[in-house]
């Protein structure tokens, strides 16, 4: 379990590090004022970070995800296997149970994560270098909205985050499940490999799909605030504000590069276990041991 674990956390890191700018287009075009957008689209925007602020623009608060996935893989895994054993037998049901108390249990890390995240990603938006910098990295940002706003400022975005995550959870761990069923994935599969990578990668598209517009109204409360000026009373004006102005497709903004992201960010977690797993392992032991999912939310997944 200790080494599945591990296997896990270094996964997790390696999808963090490919999907990380999928993850900051996403929240620019999220919460980019429609009256004066800065970009015009998902690879408008790719273009734009790198002209202005290099290619290191693309990775700002890449330090809050890091931080939290020990934690964050700790309690999926944990919580989601203890689960599924309470619930007895393992049908599509109870594993779509079993990862929405994953997901709803890993918000008390994940909501405090994201939030550092989407600071750091907004500051400076359109520097090179920047002129005022509010946050040193993610430990500071979170230190600094502790002193000014205590726990409620720290936990901004709670409850959005939990509608997001609990189905969206649900939904992973029983695409997962019905697709890797569906492909015969045998550990003896000379194929299995290459079926896990399609299995996770579009589990982390469904999953996504499940709960997007929830993630929109999350990014805006959670960067409501920065520059001193608050648009937002909850989430219901945040929907109505946010429709009223600027239509449905607001919440479908930034799904692309979310999309983009979800695929090879799955994909390269499960390559980096595998070889992770068959390194430390001996070839006994791999034949008996299949490695499982590993979840990289929303997060993110």
């Amino acid at each position: 379990m200790a080494l599945d674990f591990l296997a896990g956390c270094v996964g997790g890191a390696a999808g963090v590090l490919v999907g990380h700018p999928f993850d900051t287009v996403k929240v620019r075009l999220q919460v980019q004022n429609v009256e004066k957008p800065l970009y015009r689209g998902t690879f408008h925007c790719f273009q734009s970070i790198i002209k202005q602020e290099s290619a290191f623009g693309l990775y700002k608060g890449i330090g809050s995800p890091m931080m939290g996935l020990t934690f964050i893989n700790a309690l999926v895994f944990g919580v989601q296997g203890n689960t599924l054993r309470a619930l007895g037998k393992d049908t599509p049901l109870n594993q779509f149970l079993a990862g929405s108390a994953a997901g709803a249990i890993q918000c008390i890390i994940c909501c405090p994560m994201e939030l550092a995240k989407t600071r750091m990603q907004l500051q400076g938006t359109g520097e090179y270098k920047l002129k005022t910098k509010n946050y040193r990295n993610s430990l500071d940002c979170l230190i600094k909205i502790y002193r000014k706003e205590g726990l409620r400022g720290i936990n901004r975005g709670m409850v959005s985050t939990l509608i997001r995550e609990t189905p969206s959870f649900g939904f992973y761990f029983l695409t997962y499940d019905c697709m890797t069923r569906y492909l015969g994935c045998e550990a003896e599969d000379s194929y299995v490999i290459p079926k896990l990578l399609f299995s996770g990668g579009m589990s982390g598209i469904v999953s996504w799909l499940s709960t997007y517009p929830v993630d929109v109204i999350k990014s805006r409360l959670q960067a409501d605030g920065v520059g001193g000026v608050t648009q937002y009373n909850g989430i219901l004006d945040c929907v109505r504000k946010s429709y009223h102005e600027e239509g449905w497709r607001v919440f479908t903004r930034g799904l692309t590069s979310t999309l983009l992201r979800a695929f090879p960010v799955n994909a390269a977690t499960f390559a980096t276990v595998t070889v992770f797993l068959m390194y430390m392992r001996s070839e006994d032991d791999l034949r008996e041991c299949e490695p499982g999912p590993v979840i990289q939310q929303p997060s993110s997944l």
